[in-house]
Formats: C-alpha cells, structure tokens, sequence
C-alpha cells in the first residue's frame, strides 16, 4: 500500500501542485505518493514565513518561550523516532540501525538550540564619547530558506531549524526530491508542537519549480544549504537576486591518515566506519587512505578481512551493516568513476561481482591507487563506498597529500604520538578533524569545511549567530543642547 505525504505551508496540510512517486531504493519500486511545490506553492510557503516574522505572535514572543517550544519538539522528535527512521530507511536505503540511533540523537540537537535560545546576548560598548551610551542587540535575519539534501536530513533539518528558531527566525525548509519523505512526516510534528502557523514550512520539489524560485524569492533572507558544490553555484547565483546571506555545507574528499605508530585494529575498524557506514554517503566520508608505507600490507590485510564480513542486505532488517546507494543515478556515477579509475592504473582489492537482486546495490570496494595519485577515484568525490589507498613515506608527504584536494570538509589521523597529532592537525586544510577516531558529531560543536566544502559553520553557538544580525544602538546622556548639526558626532 502507497504511504502519502503533503506539504506543510501556514500551518497546513497541502496536497501541492502535482504529485510524484518516491522509489525505495532496496527494491527499485514506487513506495509513497509525494506532494510537489511549484512557484506558487513556493511563494506562499515564503510568504507564511514572512507575515509570520511580522506578527507579534511570534515577533514579541520570548527566547525563553521560543526554547519551550523546541524543548516540545525535541520530546515531539525522541518520542517518534522509531516511525521517523523507518521512514527514512525506506526513502533512502540508509540501515535501520543507523537512522534508528541518528534520529535519537537529533533531539539532542533541538534541546541544546532551546537552551541557547536566551543566552544570544548582546553587549555593551565601551564607547569613546563621554555623552554616550552604546550597545549592540542581536536580532533575528528574517525568513531562512533551508535546503536539505536526502542523506541524514533528519539531523541535517536540525541543524538549521535549531538555531533559527532559537535566534527567532521563521523558515522554509526545502525537503530533497529523492527521499523526502522523513522531513514531511516530520511537518506533522512541528504542527504537533505548536509553533505559530508559518514559523516553520517544509516542503519539496524540483529544481527549476522549487528550488530556484525559493532561494531567489524576494523574502528570503537567508540561505542554508547542504549538498552538492554543483547545485550551491546555482544557490549563490540565485542569491544574487535578493542578496540573500548564504551559508554552504557542501561535500568532501576526505582524508584518513594512518601513521607507523598508530593502533591498526583500531585504525581498520575506523576506516570501515569512516567510508562505508551509511554506503559512503556521507560528506564527511573518509575516501582516501593515505598510509605509511611501513604498515600499508598489514592495514590492508586488516581492512580487508573486516569488508568481507561485512552483512549487506535488506535495510529494514537490523542485522543488516550495509544497503543500497539512494538512487539509481549515483549508482551508475559509481560504476563509471572506477572503471575508468582502473584503466587509469588503479588496482581492485575487494570482489569486483555485483550484489544480486533489486535495488541500487554498490558492493564496498577498495581500490589502491599508489601508482596513479590522480586517479579519478582520488580526486573525485564519489558520495559512495568506494575507498581509494595511497601510502606515504614520511609526515611531509602525508600532509601534502592530504592537503591535494579542492576540499577542505574533515580528516581523520591515527597516531600514538601526540606531538605529532598537534602538528599534522595545525597543517590540515580541513573544518574537522578526528584524531584515533572518526565521525563523532554533537549539537555542541560546530561542523564545516574550507574551499569547495563552503563556507559558515553549522552546529554550537557559532551556528546560532548566524541566524542573527547586529543592531548598534546609539544613546546621548547629556541634556545639552547639540552644537554645530554639520559636524560628524
């Protein structure tokens, strides 16, 4: 039986313009009926949000009552998180016993932006005129548009809709085409919540339709974006119509460094996670082994031996360690990068047979590129599980290796010696970096990249202040009459 999904504008349920089906990627087959927005739809989700920042429900509402309403989302979000990650295993093909434990987790992340939601503080100035006293408010930017990828957007939603609301923004928020499911099933609980209608909309659809209308509307007054550097260069430019401030939290080529000195088993086991939890799609996902040449056989021998066990299978069943790719489309991507990474002189390490039966199945793959550095495999990011070895002769060699890349997202580094750990992060062009561990995340700290990985900061305090602009307000103390108007105070 087809599961049915609507857009939530205004606090309402919305059929939408057209509707789409959505594919379960574990069998290749239509699962659920998806409302689609088109312009229309688009503008009236952004105008919800707009008459919403202006009415004085939501504009005279205090921090501290806007942080008891992400407290009730929170309690909203633990209490179904079991109906929310079968949703968003059946979407997207990402293992049950992954989206099980994430979506638990992302409650975590609306009760930390509660707690903030009053301590944004301003300060004051130590001015330097004796007649003055000058201080600085932070106030809310306005509308937010979120755009939210398929892979964890659960979490990826919480990261945005946290700190707006906690700064006193209202959104949109802009549900993936391919699987987008989970975000709308989600509307349901922010309805539940009793967020003033507008405050926050979710809604999905296509690009031209959808997404390029929303990032480009009038009202919109900020943009927060996870995805591909493709679709953000079509985010900017669209920005440049209503000069939106944006911030991107694009992809990555990650770099696993693992030194002589370091706790092999504990190095393999990191590595499986680091690239093919959640079948490699994750933009921090560790795809490129660099590794001393001293232990490269026996990491490998390790490495292997732990891929062949690994249990791929049906998402739904919570033995199940690794599933489908989403789509079919990033599935063929896949095949093609390494085949032509092969001719270009890399070398298969894991089975090449494919995984039999329905579905958009990628078997985990590790290629050792040490001959052909600039193997499209190394270069490329993939967003699948495919892990490309290069080895390193020396801790110069390692950076610099690290460092070639248009990215800048996270890094892993495996060494027992600690000075050297300071070294190599200090010289690691990356917004993350793991050290003897790998893909740890908290609502406390903040996430994002250099370079072709954007820009801004998503996660602790710092991402809360970006939903806020400064104020400075000016008082004169003294009961004088102003002198000469034609001279600058």
């Amino acid at each position: 039986m087809m599961e049915s999904f609507d857009l939530y504008i205004n606090g309402q349920f919305d059929p939408g313009a057209a509707r789409f089906d959505s594919l379960n990627p574990a069998t290749s087959e239509p699962w659920a009926s998806v409302a689609e927005a088109h312009e229309a739809e688009v503008d009236r989700a952004v105008e919800a949000a707009w008459q919403a920042f202006h009415r004085p429900e939501w504009r005279n509402m205090t921090a501290g009552a806007r942080g008891k309403l992400l407290l009730k989302l929170a309690d909203l979000v633990e209490a179904n998180a079991a109906e929310l990650a079968r949703l968003e295993t059946l979407d997207s093909g990402k293992i049950i016993r992954e989206t099980r434990a994430q979506i638990a987790y992302v409650a975590e992340y609306y009760r930390y932006y509660a707690g903030l939601a009053d301590k944004m503080e301003g300060h004051v100035l130590a001015i330097d005129k004796p007649d003055m006293e000058t201080w600085v408010r932070r106030e809310p930017v306005g509308v937010v548009a979120a755009v939210i990828p398929w892979n964890s957007q659960l979490f990826l939603s919480a990261v945005k809709i946290g700190p707006a609301i906690a700064a006193g923004c209202t959104l949109v928020v802009k549900a993936s085409e391919a699987a987008p499911a989970p975000l709308l099933a989600f509307a349901r609980l922010i309805d539940r919540a009793g967020f003033p209608p507008g405050v926050c909309n979710v809604i999905t659809g296509f690009a031209e339709r959808c997404a390029a209308p929303l990032t480009r509307h009038p009202k919109v007054d900020r943009i927060a974006f996870t995805g591909g550097a493709e679709t953000a260069r079509h985010i900017v430019r669209n920005s440049a119509e209503n000069l939106a401030s944006t911030s991107l939290e694009l992809g990555g080529k990650s770099p696993f460094i693992v030194f002589e000195d370091a706790d092999l088993d504990s190095a393999a086991n990191a590595q499986v996670a680091a690239i093919f939890s959640a079948s490699g799609q994750s933009c921090v996902a560790g795809s490129r082994l660099l590794v001393a040449e001293s232990v490269k056989d026996a990491l490998l021998e390790r490495l292997l031996a732990k891929v062949r066990t690994i249990v791929i299978g049906c998402p739904q069943q919570p033995e199940t360690q690794f599933g489908p790719l989403c789509t079919a489309r990033q599935k063929a991507l896949i095949e093609q990068v390494v085949e032509r990474s092969l001719a270009q002189g890399a070398r298969r390490l894991t089975a090449s047979q494919p995984i039999d039966g329905p579905g958009f199945y990628y078997p985990p793959t590790i290629l050792d590129c040490s001959d052909c550095p600039q193997a499209e495999s190394v270069t490329r990011e993939l967003f699948g599980p495919v892990l490309s070895v290069l080895s390193f002769r020396d801790e110069a060699e390692a950076i610099a290796l690290a460092n070639a890349t248009e990215y800048g997202l996270a890094a892993g580094v495996f060494t027992q010696n600690l000075t050297r750990a300071h070294r190599v992060t200090r010289q690691l062009r990356a917004g993350v970096v793991w050290l003897n561990t790998y893909r740890a995340v908290s609502p406390l700290a903040p996430f994002g990249g250099y370079g072709q990985s954007g820009f801004g900061r998503e996660g602790g305090m710092e991402a809360a202040l970006e939903y806020t602009t400064s104020k400075t307000v000016w008082l004169r103390t003294s009961d004088a009459p102003i002198d000469d108007p034609f001279v600058m105070r």
